[in-house]
């Protein structure tokens, strides 16, 4: 065996519990990128079902292995930390490649955020 014999009752239910709630919220989030129908909707299940769901994974290590080795083991905050600070910012920026591919595509005129358009600009030689 790996040790496991060894674990407590209270952390083994607790890391059973956080593993398969974090397993779980990842499989939602992967049922939502095929069942749902647009590219921000679909961007969105993921997100969250990655975010959530790999920290459940990852609460559930650190209680593993902290009871295992009689001490607190912090390693999995790294990656929880690293996805909680890649997975917004990934998601905002294909999002707005998104929004405007569609806006360039359908002629549209880009936002204009904070006194600057933000999107493609209009060519001189279209508007002569």
């Amino acid at each position: 065996m790996n040790g496991a014999a060894g674990l407590p009752a209270v952390a083994a239910i607790l890391t059973a519990a956080f593993l398969i709630g974090g397993s779980a919220l990842t499989l939602i989030g992967s049922v939502g990128l095929i069942r749902l129908r647009s590219f921000s909707e679909r961007l969105h299940a993921p997100t969250l079902g990655t975010t959530l769901g790999t920290a459940g994974v990852a609460i559930a290590s650190i209680i593993y292995f902290s009871a295992l080795e009689s001490g607190l083991v912090l390693y999995q905050l790294v990656i929880v930390g690293f996805l909680l600070l890649t997975t917004p910012a990934s998601l905002i920026i294909l999002f707005r490649a998104a929004l405007l591919r569609d806006q360039s595509e359908s002629g549209r005129e880009a936002p204009v955020q904070n006194g600057q358009q933000t999107g493609p600009q209009p060519d001189d030689r279209q508007a002569r």
